[in-house]
């Protein structure tokens, strides 16, 4: 089954990018002519997607100025405000009575790709399906194994980096709360359970965290994107 909903992650305060986004939330800042985040926005359409949930909190409104309700990308754009940034899970959880009950797809609002997302398919076994790159200079540790199986694993050896970007089923976030809580210990308690699996993704990926990587993506991009 395709997946309908995405939800962008966009809440976070981009510490590492001040003073840029003193007064630009990071997924708004500019590269390649048009905000970061459109260029999710054109893939999730493209991909059929057309109904979107982002969630914010430092500076929201001016993401909400900047996307408004989506009619731009032919998308439905959907808002989950948050009075404080609650990280990943407790971003996802308190967005949950608008992702609805169908697995959905969640983005890294600050991570660049090429991925074409009508790709990525959730498992019947599995309640969660990461997308997983090559470790980059900045993290070289990595963060998962895959299995040949497709499973994935917190021990293990090559690990993978996961790159911000994965398929849900509701059903992983059972019991959650809207509080600040990172995603990674309940992704392992379910891997623990044989319920997450992943595939690596060998194209075109960038973290865009520090102001070095943001320049160079803009570098890039000034030469022309690449699909």
């Amino acid at each position: 089954m395709a997946v309908r909903t995405a939800m962008i992650l966009a809440a976070g305060r981009g510490e590492r990018m001040r003073p840029l986004t003193d007064t630009t939330p990071k997924p708004l800042l500019p590269v390649g002519g048009k905000p970061l985040m459109a260029w999710h926005l054109e893939r999730l359409a493209a991909a059929g997607i057309r109904r979107v949930i982002v969630n914010h909190a430092h500076l929201g409104q001016k993401i909400e100025q900047a996307l408004g309700d989506g009619a731009s990308w032919g998308l439905k754009i959907l808002y989950s405000a948050e009075r404080r940034a609650l990280e990943t899970a407790g971003g996802i959880c308190k967005a949950l009575p608008l992702l609805g009950e169908a697995p959905f797809l969640v983005i890294n609002g600050d991570v660049f790709t090429d991925l074409a997302f009508d790709t990525l398919r959730l498992p019947p076994r599995a309640l969660a399906h990461l997308v997983l790159v090559d470790n980059p200079p900045h993290h070289p540790e990595g963060d998962f194994h895959l299995g040949a199986d497709g499973t994935l694993s917190p021990q293990g050896e090559p690990r993978l980096t996961y790159s911000g970007i994965g398929l849900y089923h509701p059903r992983l976030f059972a019991g959650c709360k809207a509080e600040p809580a990172p995603l990674a210990p309940l992704l392992r308690r379910w891997m623990a359970c044989g319920k997450v699996t992943g595939q690596h993704h060998t194209g075109r990926w960038l973290d865009v965290g520090t102001p070095e990587r943001y320049q160079r993506l803009r570098q890039e991009l000034s030469r022309g994107p690449r699909d």
